[in-house]
């Protein structure tokens, strides 16, 4: 079967994409990458919300797809709304890498060991807002661009410390360079972080079924748990909000949190049920009763 991807250009998007080339490779079809520049990687002189949010990431990609020049899209899940273009569709889940945050500092201290007025690099709404929970001394500067360009900014000295997924870096053979791996505990992950997805026509059922061997079970209960509860709090709502599921012996294990900007108030909770998508939903109405709905209105 032949098979068109379309890619972002970053090398993390590429690393990603080669992969599942390879993979569907193996399994003998023709597979081809086509490199798709987006919106999110045009604009880097703005906030994501301000373009779109994270769908800024996949918006031509996803026109490519429904224009019949390419046939499938690899995504890391964390940047991919959950209200999908009319026609589209969510194929498969790849097996998740460790899904955690990573805190790379300059000098080698640990998040802990931080000065107060340290300046610290991220957009992530959701990372400022238990930064500063955890350490309202610091100073969160907005800090976009690919890893290369991430970490370049750092050792450049423009930031003292930043945040990236654990996943991009490892998958980039650049693990090494975490100063710390940042338990949930700490820093609660994105729904969906640490896995790939792929994306194609719905009505394109032979892509789907070659698709779905890749698919890694386990990995598809957990996101949908996240992304339910996501879903459950309004979808692409840009505020700061974590999500991350759990297989337990004969349950799943889903904890999630929104929060202020600023920290001030994080609401969290917990549920354990064998159903992911109530799993999510359940545990987005828990949140909703203790007051989530004015941070998701703010």
């Amino acid at each position: 079967m032949r098979i068109r991807i379309g890619s972002r250009g970053s090398a993390l998007a590429r690393w990603q994409a080669e992969h599942v080339q390879a993979r569907l490779t193996e399994l003998g079809h023709d597979v081809s990458i086509t490199i798709i520049t987006t919106t999110g990687d045009r604009v880097l002189d703005r906030r994501l919300d301000n373009v779109g949010g994270k769908g800024a990431f996949l918006k031509e990609i996803e026109e490519a797809m429904l224009a019949q020049e390419v046939d499938l899209a690899v995504h890391s899940l964390k940047d991919v709304p959950t209200a999908l273009p009319v026609g589209l569709h969510l194929c498969a889940f790849l097996e998740r890498a460790d899904p955690r945050d990573a805190f790379i500092s300059r000098d080698g201290r640990r998040l802990a060991e931080m000065p107060a007025g340290a300046r610290l690099g991220t957009t992530s709404l959701r990372r400022q807002a238990q930064l500063q929970a955890a350490r309202p001394d610091l100073v969160i500067a907005d800090l976009r661009g690919n890893v290369d360009t991430r970490l370049q900014r750092l050792r450049e000295g423009a930031f003292d410390a930043i945040l990236l997924a654990m996943a991009g870096l490892t998958r980039l053979g650049r693990a090494a360079e975490a100063t710390e791996v940042l338990p949930p505990e700490v820093m609660l992950p994105a729904p969906g972080q640490g896995a790939i997805t792929l994306e194609c026509r719905e009505a394109d059922t032979a892509l789907q079924r070659a698709a779905a061997v890749l698919n890694h079970a386990a990995t598809e209960r957990c996101v949908i748990a996240e992304r339910s509860f996501l879903a459950g709090l309004g979808g692409g709502c840009n505020v700061p909000l974590g999500a991350y599921a759990q297989e337990d012996a004969d349950s799943l294990h889903l904890r999630g949190l929104v929060a202020r900007e600023n920290g001030s108030i994080v609401l969290a909770g917990e549920r354990r049920v064998t159903d992911a998508d109530a799993l999510g939903r359940e545990l987005a109405g828990d949140l909703l009763e203790k007051g989530a709905g004015e941070l998701l209105t703010r």
